[in-house]
């Protein structure tokens, strides 16, 4: 357990005197048991939801624990952008989920601290920014065009979608397009398809060992495992020799990269960069993993909403039409743009459904946090959705609105801090995320493709909508489309 640290905690700017702060340890929170504390309370693949509830019973700040390991748990915006701010300095990453980044093959920017971090950090903000991205639309419009192609072919063909595997085979093969200058084609299949059977694994298993009381798959772990990480891992080597060969041929490119991969491997044989090929390997694989499951889950949950409410799909196709044109997909960033309405909705949909609804990080020394002294090593748990539907910072906060995000209409809490500021989809602080811009380019092109050239002929999900399944991100689970061709020309 963390030592109190109440008796010598210095206030911070905003906070109350030493003298008034809180105890960690009298916090209020959910009761748990020796030695396991709320461990058999906690379901991985509700965890968001577990926090939710637990917030709407003890409030904006109470604490709980996982077998040794302390938590606060925190749902005030402000505290929360107070913390992710203060990242790396003074909120870490922790070490289980470091450890088991690092057994999995994929410990990178997502997971690296300090000065590591720092320096993985600028080259991939490097590969990633929306220069580099208008440069590789090309690639990405084949991309898109490769997912027409298929669910045209679904819809003449009267095939039930299972719309999170296209989602995330498209996902894929553009962040491996733009960041690695490879195109898997994994949505038409082929030997590169496998590659997503061994995706949908790592992301499961580390969301179950990091929350697990004891790590038992450290040294028990699931039968195929190993397999899996191994497969990957040989992909994302046989890409790195390639690319390297391709320097080789060309050195120019170790000064001016055409790729993310290719600014990684400069780096990585640069002395003074300081990364090792184990730091180039990881992100690589740091990409894929992020590239797929967060846009992916995003987009499948923006086409529910959309479907589920016809005036602002009808709304939403309109503006595609006028800017892009019927039976088309986006052509130019400067169309992209342009999509207002679908940026609306696409913020609206992170509002209610955010893929990352928590946000862990350890306290890397004594710390006040609102009015709570709280001891280092505590890991503090931004629980991000309750403020995105509170009545006192949205109007009708649980209706999907897209025109809040255009016509300025809030409740006077929104007003106070910014929409934004409040909902903060992309996290915040120096380790925002750093394929922001790309996954918003990706969900207006597939959005715009879909208004433009489709109508959903049927979606069928549970009862009350999709379920909201937790792993590392939080994903749409029972959505399945049949789709119709628009009665428009679809020549390009």
């Amino acid at each position: 357990m963390s030592a109190d640290p109440t008796d010598h905690a210095s206030p911070t700017k905003a906070g109350p005197p030493a003298a008034r702060l809180r105890r960690f340890f009298d916090l209020p929170g959910p009761k748990g048991l020796p030695l396991l504390g709320n461990a058999l309370q906690i379901k991985p693949e509700a965890f968001h939801q577990i926090l939710e509830g637990w917030t709407e019973q003890y409030g904006a700040l109470f604490r709980f624990s996982i077998a040794e390991r302390d938590f606060l748990c925190v749902s005030d915006p402000a505290l929360n952008a107070s913390v992710l701010k203060q990242r790396p300095e003074g909120f870490i990453k922790g070490p289980r989920l470091v450890q088991v980044c690092k057994e999995l093959g994929f410990h990178g920017v997502f997971s690296a601290n300090g000065e590591a971090w720092r320096r993985q950090r600028q080259i991939v903000l490097a590969g990633l920014d929306p220069a580099h991205l208008k440069t590789f639309l090309p690639s990405i419009e084949v991309v898109t065009a490769r997912l027409r192609a298929r669910w045209f072919s679904d819809a003449q063909s009267d095939r039930e979608i299972d719309l999170m595997t296209d989602l995330m085979r498209y996902t894929v093969d553009v962040t491996t397009c733009l960041a690695f200058g490879r195109n898997l084609n994994t949505l038409e299949g082929g030997d590169h398809d496998v590659i997503q059977q061994h995706l949908n694994v790592i992301f499961p298993t580390l969301a179950r060992r990091v929350l697990a009381p004891i790590d038992f798959e450290r040294w028990l772990p699931k039968p195929g495992l190993r397999q899996h990480v191994e497969a990957l891992q040989g992909a994302v080597q046989k890409f790195i020799r390639e690319e390297r060969q391709h320097i080789e041929r060309r050195p120019e490119l170790m000064q001016r990269p055409e790729n993310l991969l290719q600014a990684l491997i400069a780096a990585c044989d640069r002395e003074s960069a300081g990364l090792s090929d184990e730091d180039l390997s990881g992100n690589v694989l740091t990409m894929l993993l992020a590239g797929e499951d967060t846009t992916a889950n995003t987009l499948g949950w923006l086409i529910w909403l959309l479907h589920d409410h016809p005036d602002e799909w009808k709304r939403a196709r309109n503006e595609v039409d006028a800017i892009v044109g019927a039976g088309q997909i986006p052509r130019s960033t400067d169309q992209l743009s342009q999509l207002d309405f679908v940026e609306a909705c696409a913020n609206e949909a992170m509002r209610l459904k955010p893929v990352a609804p928590i946000n862990i990080v350890q306290a890397a020394h004594d710390v006040v946090i609102g009015d709570v002294a709280v001891p280092s090593g505590v890991f503090v748990t931004c629980v991000m959705r309750p403020a995105g539907v509170d009545a006192n910072r949205f109007d009708e906060p649980k209706a999907f609105r897209p025109t809040r995000w255009i016509d300025g209409t809030h409740a006077e809490g929104e007003r106070m801090m910014g929409a934004k500021r409040v909902v903060m989809p992309f996290g915040g602080g120096p380790r925002v995320c750093p394929g922001r811009y790309l996954a918003l380019a990706e969900i207006k092109m597939v959005m715009a493709t879909l208004l433009a050239n489709f109508d959903i002929a049927q979606m069928r999900t549970p009862e009350g909508g999709p379920a909201e399944y937790m792993s590392l991100t939080m994903s749409p689970v029972g959505l399945t489309v049949h789709l119709s061709p628009r009665a428009v020309s679809t020549s390009s």
